[in-house]
Formats: C-alpha cells, sequence, structure tokens
C-alpha cells in the first residue's frame, strides 16, 4: 500500500507545482521541490535515531519550518508527531513525554533551559552543532514508502485536561485531510493563497484550519514565531497576504494599532477567526474596513472543525457557531440522544471523518465521548429555527482566555499541592482584554498563613503562564452540594466578578 497520509503531501505537491513557495519565514523562503527534499531526508534523520513506524517524535518550538517538516517527516516513516505547547512548564512537558511514550523530543534553541530540567530524554536540536539542521544537510536522498493509511495515528495533540489530566487526543491521517478538505471547500481556499500563521502551530486551528489546507491547495503560508500588530501589518502589505486565523484579542490588537487607519488590506480575502466568540465591536471595526470574518467552533478532537459561520451570516446571526461543514455532521441532542426541538437546550455531539480515533491510553475516557459513532463534546447550544447553532454553556467548565483553554480541575489540582491550602474553586472571570481570565477561590488550612502571592508563584512553577489565575480570594468555606461537592454554579454566583 502506497503512503496515503499527509508524509507524501510534498511530494505530491512537487510534481504538480515544483517552484511554487510553499513556506515563507523572516529569513528564507521553500518552494515546494526544497521541502520534498527536506522531507525525504528528515525522515532519513529520523531513521538514523532509531524512529520506527509507530514511535512518537514530540516537538517543541515556535512557529518554524522544522515543525513541518518534521510532520511530514513522520508520516513518511510511520511514526506519530506530538507538538508540544511552548507555554508549558517542564513539568507539564515532562507529563506528556512519559504519558505519551516519545522516544525523542526534538526543540529549538530557544527551550534549552527548559528542557535541560528534563532528565534522560533522548534530545534533538534544530539548530547548532550536531542538531537537526546538520543531521539534514549530511543525510542521504533515500525515498521511503512506508505503508500509511488514513486511518493511522498522525498526531496526538494534547488538550488540557478536564479532570485534572491532560488528554493526547489521536489524530489519524484521514481525519486532518477530511478537515483540509471542509475547510477548502467552506472556504473557498484558492491555489494562490498567502497564509499568514501568527498563531501557535501546536494548537489544532493555525494547523488543521490555515496552514495544512493552504499546503493541500499549493499555496504559500508565512510563519511567524510570535504575534506583533505592528509586524503582522506590515507583512499584509508587503507579502500581499490573502488569509489569516487569529483570536478575537488577536484581531482587537490590530484594530487597535495606530496604522490600523491607513494600512493597506486590500489583499486580505479571508479572516478565520475562532477560540472564543467575536464580539459585536470587533465584527463592526472589520466591517468598516469592508473586511468580514468567517467564525466557526470546533475543538481539537474535530481536527478541529465542526460548525463555520459565513461571511454573510456574521451579522444576521451575530453570535452563532454556524452550520455543520460540509463532510461533518453535528447534532443538539437531549440525555437520550434525541435531537432536541429549535431553542431548546442540548449537548452538542459532532460525527465525521475529522472526529479523533480516541485519546491516547485512556479507553475510559475515549468510551466516555465516543458513543454510538458520535463525539459527546460536553457543550450546551441552541438551533434556531434555520438551523444556525449557538452555544449557551460549557459542561465542563472550561475558561477560556484569549483563545487558550483552560480547565479548572487541572488549575485546582496545581493550587491544592500548596500545604497550606484545604481546598479551592477555579471559576472564570470577565476580562477586558482577554475575554475570561481564571479566578481561584480558596479556603486555607485552618492556622496556616499564605498570601496571595506566595500561591501564584506556586502556581507558576507548576502551570503555564496563561492557566495560573489572575485573581484569588480566600474564603473559610466553598459552598457545597447536596452530596458534599464543591457547588461551581453557586461559587460563580457569589465569586464571579473579577
Amino acid at each position: 500500500m502506497r503512503n496515503q497520509g499527509l508524509g507524501s503531501w510534498p511530494e505530491r505537491r512537487s510534481r504538480m507545482t515544483p517552484s511554487a513557495i510553499a513556506i515563507t519565514t523572516a529569513d528564507r523562503s521553500v518552494s515546494y521541490m526544497q521541502l520534498h527534499d527536506r522531507v525525504v531526508r528528515a525522515a532519513e534523520v529520523l531513521r538514523q535515531k532509531g524512529i520506527r513506524r509507530g514511535d512518537r517524535i514530540a516537538y517543541l518550538g515556535p512557529n518554524h519550518p522544522a515543525y513541518l517538516e518534521l510532520l511530514f517527516a513522520a508520516g513518511r516513516v510511520g511514526a506519530v508527531f506530538v507538538p508540544l505547547n511552548a507555554r508549558l512548564t517542564a513539568v507539564e512537558i515532562d507529563y506528556v513525554l512519559d504519558d505519551s511514550g516519545a522516544r525523542l523530543l526534538i526543540h529549538t534553541t530557544d527551550f534549552d533551559a527548559l528542557v535541560a530540567d528534563i532528565a534522560d530524554r533522548r534530545m534533538l536540536r534544530v539548530d547548532g552543532p550536531g542538531g537537526y539542521e546538520e543531521l539534514l544537510a549530511a543525510a542521504s536522498f533515500a525515498e521511503i514508502d512506508e505503508p500509511v493509511g488514513l486511518d493511522d495515528v498522525c498526531l496526538i495533540m494534547y488538550t488540557s485536561g478536564s479532570t485534572g489530566r491532560p488528554k493526547g487526543a489521536m489524530l489519524t491521517h484521514g481525519n486532518l485531510t477530511w478537515n483540509c478538505v471542509n475547510v477548502i471547500i467552506e472556504s473557498d481556499i484558492a491555489a494562490d493563497e498567502v497564509a499568514l500563521i501568527t498563531a501557535p502551530l501546536f494548537h489544532a486551528a493555525a494547523l488543521g484550519m490555515v496552514c495544512l489546507p493552504t499546503l493541500l491547495k499549493g499555496g504559500r503560508v508565512m510563519l511567524l514565531e510570535k504575534f506583533d500588530p505592528a509586524t503582522v501589518l506590515d507583512l499584509i502589505e508587503r507579502e500581499r497576504v490573502t488569509w489569516m486565523f487569529g483570536v478575537p484579542t488577536m484581531f482587537d490588537a490590530l484594530a487597535e494599532h495606530e496604522r490600523w487607519t491607513d494600512a493597506d488590506l486590500s489583499s486580505l480575502r479571508i479572516l478565520l477567526c475562532g477560540g472564543a466568540p467575536v464580539p459585536h465591536d470587533t465584527i463592526r471595526r472589520y466591517l468598516d474596513r469592508g473586511l468580514s470574518f468567517l467564525q466557526g467552533y470546533g475543538m481539537t478532537e474535530t481536527a478541529p472543525g465542526a460548525l463555520l459561520l459565513d461571511r454573510a451570516h456574521a451579522e444576521s446571526k451575530l453570535g452563532s457557531a454556524g452550520v455543520p461543514s460540509f463532510f461533518t455532521d453535528v447534532r443538539v441532542v437531549d440525555a437520550e440522544g434525541h435531537p432536541v426541538a429549535p431553542h431548546v437546550r442540548g449537548e452538542v455531539v459532532v460525527s465525521g471523518p475529522n472526529v479523533m480515533r480516541g485519546y491516547w491510553g485512556q479507553p475510559e475516557a475515549t468510551a466516555a465521548v465516543l458513543r454510538d459513532g458520535w463525539f459527546h463534546s460536553g457543550d450546551i447550544a441552541i438551533v434556531d429555527d434555520d438551523g444556525y447553532v449557538y452555544l449557551v454553556d460549557r459542561s465542563r467548565d472550561v475558561i477560556i482566555s484569549g483563545g487558550e483553554n483552560i480547565y479548572p480541575a487541572e488549575v485546582e489540582q496545581a493550587l491544592c499541592r500548596h500545604a497550606a491550602v484545604a481546598s479551592c474553586a477555579v471559576i472564570g472571570v470577565p476580562d477586558q482584554r482577554w475575554g475570561q481570565v481564571g479566578k481561584a477561590v480558596v479556603v486555607p488550612v485552618h492556622g496556616a498563613a499564605v498570601t496571595e502571592r506566595e500561591l501564584l508563584d506556586f502556581a507558576r512553577g507548576r502551570l503555564a503562564s496563561y492557566k495560573v489565575p489572575q485573581h484569588i480570594v480566600f474564603v473559610d468555606e466553598l459552598p457545597t452540594t447536596g452530596s458534599g461537592k464543591i457547588h461551581k454554579t453557586v461559587v460563580r454566583e457569589m465569586y464571579g466578578q473579577p
């Protein structure tokens, strides 16, 4: 069987459009022919490092061509790619490496100090003596045709843990390919797209909704290591960027920049916004410039698209997440799994070829969400008379801060490791800049003394910075249900202000 996975994409594109530019960074451009050459050599480097079919390789770093080269190279040898969130602490990274059983960690020099605290790992730096680039230059061009099917796992993407431990969503080559097909159909992606990737590729949206569909279509992706409004406006003008993805806070930052009024944005055809609902004020600022948004709803487990709201309905269906993607089915169902009537609350469930295979090494967690061919999101929604879906609640209590998902259970477990904390509840509170931030309501151990600063410093050593609560309040007790569990609804009612 020929390799049907992502590993074959650069080869096929190099035959169709060999001289077209595939990837651009601040200091170089790579054509599809050059990308194919580098991917083949990267696969040989992985083989030299002992990586074989089914092995996991982890990548830690900002947006960089090596991320994509190694993703495709892993597909060529039948390995599984594990992108790491670059904002995690050493403790969190170590957990993901242990859980995935990664045999190799590849990282950029930015993370030398961080990974120095992670012992007994096989590592490879992207740059420097003996690093990836040096090995790539010395590797032979040896075509590897490892049989890979659409049902084989391509990457494991970790989500924050709703139960306190991150879970690795197993996304197959087919999941990613079908999601790309959805995007290409719905967003009318063309072969001359110039896609600006400002959000990190370790998130499913930047990878699956913009980067991979553009490469599959034969367009050009521009990789930025970090988001900067001035740089983004410069690149849109100079490179004639046609589309980009961002979370609402990114688009707000662009609109608030001093150059916003005079910037030449005429090349932009598509603005894709996700991670959180787009505020009406943001929509109006872009409409005033002749631009509008594609908005949607998805999750890592759906690779990630599920619903899409087109530009034509950005205002008329304000607040909606849209309608199901082309090759994806979405329902809003009651407790028995039956579709609810319009305007009645129910759970969002998703079915389709883009839905994950399951959670890595967690059969019980997988069985809890994948039932009868449907992924149960835990999100609560209503459907209007026209079939548009509106998210109204998140039964998992997830906090969305600047497009990042924060699961309270994970933060609560970290805070409760402090000797002076008896119990705590973490909730989301409104924030003008980030949409939401975390607030911890803490019950200290009787007789113990702990300050807000001490507890925040403790949390920073165990959690990525965006997960650390912005607010802490100390109380004598937390409200509980009849069964003795912390009553989160009452906590939100009592302490839900910043």
